[in-house]
C-alpha cells in the first residue's frame, strides 16, 4: 500500500464499499455525535466523510486534533444510509470507517476558518495567503485560472502560432508607465528594467521572421494599484507578420470567444466574428469611455446645440466658451421622487464634479430647473430629437468636452445600475478602433502621442506629412469585455522613416529615437515585415469569468494595495553590504524609512507591538 494514499478525497464511490483504503488530506471538519466522530478529509480533489467510534483507535487521536491539521487514515469504505447520502459530494454515498491514523502535522489555532465563507479583512488573507488558499472559492478561482491558461495555450497552437520566451531583464523605456528598477552588481550605476510588456523583444521576433509568436508573458508596472490592476500581471502575449488589422480580428476573436464559451457557465457571449467596432470617438460621445460596457443600454447624447441660445444661462455659458452639453436618458422614471435625482446629483459632487443636472418627465409634463429654465418647447423639441418618452427622465452632464464626457460616462454606469438596466448573464465584447496618433499635453503645452508610440498612423508618412497631428489616426485598437479593457494593440510601425518623423511630431529627435530605440531602429533598417498583435490581459479574463470584483482574488500570491507582499515581507530591507555591492547608496529620506522599520521589528520580536504595518499590452 502507497505511504499515503490510495485514493483521492474525491475518488471512492459505492462500487469501494468494503475496500480498504488509505487517504490523507487535512482535517476540514469535525462533528461530535456523542461517542461518534464524523471528520471532513479534504485534500485537492475533494472531501470524504470519515467516521470513527469507540471502536476505533482512531477515535482519541482525531478527537484531540484541530481544524487543518495533516493526516493518514486507514480505513474501510462503507455505504451511508441513503437518508445520510450527500448528493453534493462525488463521494456522498460512502463513509470511511476510521481504523488507524498517522498524524503528518499538527495545525495550531488559525488565522482564518478555511470551512466557512466568512470574509476577513485583506490583510489577514494576504499575510496568510497559504491559508486562504485552502478555502473552496479561492482554492477554485486558482484552478480556473489554470484552466484558462492551458485552453488559451491550446487554442493559440491551433491557430499556428509558436511559444517563445523573452528576456525578464530588459533595458528601460522612457515611455509608457514607471518601470521596475534592477541594479546590476557588474556594470556599477548602471540598472535593468522588468519588462513592462514584451513589446520591442515581439517585435523583434517578427523582424527575425518566426511569423506568428505567442507567450503567457509576466510583466511588471510600477503603478498605482486598483481593482482591476496589480504591479505583476499576465498576459497572452502575440504578435502576427503581414498582417491587418482585420487579420488581428478574426485570429484572436476565435480564441477569445471560445474560451469564455467555455469556461461561462452557462453566460452568454458574443461570437466570433461578431465583435462590434466601435470607433474612439463614437465611443467617448455615445458611452463617455473608450471601454464601455456594451451591456447597458443607455446611449449619451450630444445636445450642445439645443443650449446655444437658451433660457438658462448656465449651459448657454459653457456653450458660449466652447464647453459641450452631454445628456444620458432615465428610462421610466415618472414613479421615482426628486430624492432619486437629487442623490444623483450628490453623486456627482462626491466623484469630484460640479454637479449633475437634470429633467423630470411624469405623464408629458417636464420638472426641474433646467426644464422651467429652457422651457417647455425647448424640452419637446431636445426630447422628439433623442426619441424619449413621457416618463422619462434625462441627466446632464456639461462642461469642457472632455470633462463633460468623463462626467457622462460615470453617469451612464450609475443610472443603469440604479434602474436595474444592466444585462446579466453575459459577455460583450468589442473592438474600440480608430485611436488618435496623438494628442495636446495640457500640462507640457505641446503634442504627444495618445496611446503607443509604435502604432503605424493612418495614411503612414502622407498622413504625417499633411495633416494636423491631432487628426491623424492610427492603426491602434483596444479590446474590451463588459467594460473591462483586456488589451491594446496595434499594426506595428516598421518603417524608420515613419518613426522618426512621427518621434519628431511628437517632439523627439533622430537622436533620441536611435539613442532610446536602438535595437528596435536598427533592425528594421535590416528588413522588417509588416505586423501586429495584442496581449489580452489573463488575470483581468479570470476576473471576469470568476465573477470576483478584484484581481487580487484570481492570483495565487497577490500583494495588497500598496504593492505589498504581507506574507513574504516584500519588499524587504537588504543589507549594507549588498547595497555595497550594487554601488547603491540610500538617500537620508530612505534611511530614515529603512531605520524606522528596524526599530518596529526590533519591538514586534520583543512582543510589544503588531507586526510592520504593513493599460495592458504588448
Amino acid at each position: 500500500m502507497h505511504a499515503y494514499r490510495t485514493h483521492n478525497c474525491a475518488q471512492l464511490t459505492k462500487e469501494n464499499v468494503g475496500e480498504t483504503v488509505r487517504l490523507s488530506g487535512w482535517v476540514h471538519n469535525k462533528r461530535d455525535h456523542g461517542g461518534v466522530l464524523f471528520v471532513d478529509l479534504r485534500d485537492h480533489y475533494g472531501i470524504t466523510q470519515i467516521v470513527a467510534d469507540s471502536d476505533s483507535a482512531a477515535l482519541p487521536v482525531l478527537e484531540k486534533l484541530k481544524l487543518e491539521s495533516v493526516v493518514t487514515i486507514d480505513g474501510t469504505v462503507k455505504a451511508r444510509d441513503e437518508v445520510a447520502v450527500n448528493k453534493n459530494l462525488p463521494t456522498g454515498e460512502i463513509e470511511v470507517f476510521a481504523r488507524e491514523v498517522e498524524i503528518q502535522s499538527r495545525a495550531e489555532d488559525l488565522p482564518l476558518i478555511v470551512n466557512q465563507a466568512e470574509d476577513y479583512p485583506e490583510e489577514t488573507r494576504l499575510k496568510y495567503r497559504f491559508v486562504d488558499l485552502r478555502r473552496e472559492r479561492v482554492h477554485a478561482n486558482i484552478m480556473l485560472r489554470n484552466r484558462v491558461i492551458t485552453s488559451l495555450r491550446q487554442r493559440m497552437i491551433g491557430q499556428g502560432f509558436s511559444e517563445f520566451q523573452t528576456p525578464i531583464l530588459g533595458a528601460s523605456s522612457p515611455e509608457g508607465a514607471r518601470d521596475y528598477l534592477v541594479p546590476s552588481r557588474l556594470h556599477p550605476g548602471r540598472f535593468y528594467a522588468l519588462p513592462q510588456a514584451p513589446q520591442m523583444f515581439k517585435q523583434l521576433l517578427m523582424v527575425a521572421g518566426f511569423d506568428r509568436y505567442f507567450q503567457i508573458a509576466p510583466c511588471f508596472r510600477d503603478e498605482d494599484l486598483r481593482a482591476d490592476r496589480s504591479p505583476e500581471f499576465y498576459q497572452l502575449d502575440f504578435e502576427m507578420s503581414f498582417v491587418t488589422q482585420e487579420d488581428v480580428f478574426n485570429t484572436i476573436e476565435p480564441v477569445l470567444a471560445g474560451v469564455f464559451e467555455e469556461f461561462s457557465s452557462g453566460k452568454t457571449v458574443t461570437p466570433a466574428g461578431e465583435f462590434p467596432r466601435i470607433p474612439y470617438a463614437e465611443a467617448m460621445l455615445k458611452y463617455g469611455s473608450d471601454k464601455p460596457d456594451l451591456r447597458n443600454p443607455l446611449i449619451i447624447s450630444d445636445v450642445t446645440s439645443h443650449f446655444e441660445k437658451s433660457g438658462f444661462g448656465l449651459f448657454e455659458k459653457i456653450v458660449g466658451g466652447g464647453g459641450r452639453v452631454r445628456v444620458i436618458p432615465a428610462p421610466n422614471t415618472h414613479e421615482k421622487s426628486r430624492k432619486f435625482f437629487d442623490e444623483m446629483n450628490d453623486w456627482a459632487r462626491r466623484e469630484g464634479f460640479a454637479g449633475l443636472g437634470y429633467v423630470t418627465r411624469k405623464g408629458g409634463e417636464f420638472g426641474g430647473p433646467i426644464a422651467k429654465n429652457h422651457g417647455a418647447e425647448g424640452m419637446e423639441a431636445l426630447y422628439a430629437e433623442l426619441g424619449l418618452g413621457e416618463n422619462d427622465g434625462l441627466f446632464f452632464a456639461a462642461g469642457k468636452e472632455k470633462d463633460a464626457a468623463k462626467l457622462a460616462g460615470a453617469a451612464r454606469t450609475r443610472v443603469a445600475e440604479e434602474l436595474g438596466l444592466v444585462e446579466e448573464d453575459c459577455f460583450k465584447f468589442c473592438w474600440i478602433v480608430d485611436f488618435p496618433m496623438f494628442e495636446y499635453d495640457e500640462d507640457l503645452k505641446r503634442v504627444d502621442f495618445s496611446h503607443n508610440p509604435f502604432s503605424m498612423p493612418q495614411g503612414e508618412m502622407e498622413a504625417l506629412e499633411t495633416k494636423d497631428p491631432l487628426d491623424i489616426l492610427a492603426w491602434q485598437y483596444d479590446i474590451v469585455c463588459n467594460g473591462y479593457e483586456l488589451s491594446s494593440g496595434a499594426i506595428r510601425n516598421h518603417k524608420p522613416e515613419i518613426m522618426y518623423k512621427a518621434f519628431e511630431i511628437a517632439g523627439y529627435s533622430r537622436e533620441d529615437v536611435d539613442a532610446n530605440f536602438s535595437g528596435m531602429i536598427e533592425a528594421f533598417k535590416l528588413g522588417a515585415p509588416p505586423h501586429g498583435g495584442s496581449a489580452p490581459g489573463i488575470d483581468r479574463i479570470v476576473m471576469l469569468l470568476a465573477d470576483e470584483p478584484n484581481i487580487r482574488e484570481v492570483i495565487a500570491f497577490p500583494m495588497n494595495q500598496r504593492a505589498q507582499d504581507l506574507m513574504m515581507g516584500a519588499p524587504s530591507i537588504v543589507s549594507a553590504k549588498q547595497l555595497r555591492e550594487l554601488n547603491i547608496q540610500l538617500s537620508p529620506t530612505a534611511r530614515e524609512a529603512v531605520a524606522a522599520d528596524d526599530s518596529s521589528e526590533a519591538t514586534d520580536m520583543n512582543g510589544t507591538a503588531t507586526d510592520r504595518d504593513q493599460k495592458p499590452e504588448g
